[in-house]
């Protein structure tokens, strides 16, 4: 898993994570007073794996129970707080399963699943450092050291799961289609990584299917050496791109309406109702992009704000919190950084937007911005919500980089010949 260049960065990223996850506990503990991930481990896994103890037969069949049922078992299932919710429970499944090796000690489950979201971010950045090897340590601190991918990425709660699937899928296609290394493992992995996404987050597959077919696309048409043969192609291209998109999004919101092509426009207006006026309205500082009455077309009129909003804010004179100051911090460095890579050397920035990997990591980073940024309201929510983005986004400023860098060099290499 380590060679020369990588292997100083593997054990701090990974204690980095192991903090995290427990400062994550006290932060939910003795701050919040509760909050997710305290009721996924004390009203949840934990109450399991008590009935485990008490009765294995019983606690087999309530491990595997749908979400909702109450027919049997209605004394264990009624303490479970997130029950009804089958995203939610299916956390409480997996932190089940771990509290029988843990005794349900949350800093020793808090700690597998921090381990687990460090797989995923070590695998993805390995599918980067293995086609840029010289840039092993700007990829390393835009991948595996982002301060709140970290945090939030870490402990018992969804985006743990969420951020270690994603790295993990994103490995094992460039395994199986850029590579061309098949394997059976490698398939099942990857099938299994976007499953468990589905079941706990389908809303990511929206936006990281359509990125990865677009990913497979522009690496394909890169290798055609005609310009004439690959203009000709582009709008057979977008026509797949297009059609892979519709059918992705359908077929993941097939069987639950708020997730319908129809209906995302409404649910986005309830999620942002719902983040920042009820359950989330305690999680931190709301925020206001504009009216979204439930059309599509309103969440388009609303992407620049919602990207914005994802990527850079809060600003600092919106902070009101510790917690919101280190997040204001995080995207004035984004949004510094941004601007010094678009303006060091334009042609440069422009040239690198043909790199297949930066494309993948730019539609992916800012779709997700928009999605999570015009559907949420709430700053605190979204600190959570748009952790998936963020290694994806620093990549394609790191790579970015490099290409102005290495203009740069050519140009003064240039004029000491001249």
């Amino acid at each position: 898993m380590t060679d020369e260049n990588t292997r100083p960065y593997f054990f701090p990223a990974l204690s980095f994570k192991i903090i995290c996850a427990i400062g994550l506990g006290i932060l939910y503990q003795f701050y919040y007073s509760g909050g997710d991930t305290y009721y996924y481990h004390t009203y949840g896994s934990r109450v399991l794996w008590e009935v485990f103890f008490e009765s294995p037969a019983d606690g087999i069949d309530l491990l595997f129970k749908k979400a909702g049922d109450y027919t049997e078992g209605y004394r264990y299932a009624s303490r479970i707080y997130f029950f009804r919710d089958s995203a939610s429970f299916a956390v409480i499944r997996i932190a089940t399963v771990l509290d029988l090796f843990t005794f349900s000690t949350y800093s020793a489950t808090a700690t597998l699943f921090a381990v687990f979201s460090f797989s995923g971010i070590w695998l993805l950045y390995l599918t980067f450092y293995k086609q840029y090897p010289l840039l092993h340590r700007g990829l390393a601190m835009a991948i595996c050291f982002i301060p709140s991918c970290a945090f939030w990425g870490s402990g018992v709660l969804k985006d743990s799961i969420v951020l270690g699937c994603i790295g993990i899928a994103t490995f094992h296609f460039h395994k199986l289609f850029f590579e061309r290394r098949i394997g059976i493992i490698s398939v099942l992995v990857f099938l299994l990584s976007l499953y468990t996404i589905f079941i706990i987050r389908k809303f990511v597959l929206h936006v990281y299917i359509p990125s990865i077919i677009i990913w497979i696309m522009s690496k394909n048409l890169g290798l055609i050496r005609s310009m004439v043969l690959r203009i000709m192609i582009i709008p057979f291209i977008l026509g797949i791109i297009f059609f892979s998109t519709y059918y992705t999004v359908m077929k993941v919101g097939e069987g639950d309406e708020k997730y319908s092509i129809a209906k995302l426009g409404e649910t986005a207006r309830i999620t942002s109702f719902d983040i920042r006026y009820m359950t989330g309205r305690e999680a931190g500082s709301g925020y206001d992009l504009g009216e979204l009455d439930g059309s599509f077309g309103s969440m388009l009129r609303l992407a620049p704000q919602a990207v914005n909003v994802s990527l850079f804010r809060p600003y600092l004179w919106e902070v009101k919190n510790l917690l919101m100051l280190l997040s204001a911090m995080e995207g004035l460095l984004f949004l510094v950084a941004t601007i010094y890579i678009i303006t060091m050397n334009k042609f440069s920035a422009i040239k690198g937007l043909a790199d297949p990997n930066i494309i993948f990591c730019l539609v992916f980073s800012i779709t997700f911005a928009f999605a999570v940024g015009v559907s949420t309201f709430n700053f605190g929510t979204l600190a959570r919500y748009k952790i998936p983005l963020l290694p994806f986004f620093a990549t394609s400023l790191v790579l970015m980089f490099n290409y102005g860098r290495n203009s740069e060099r050519k140009l003064e290499e240039f004029e000491v010949t001249e």
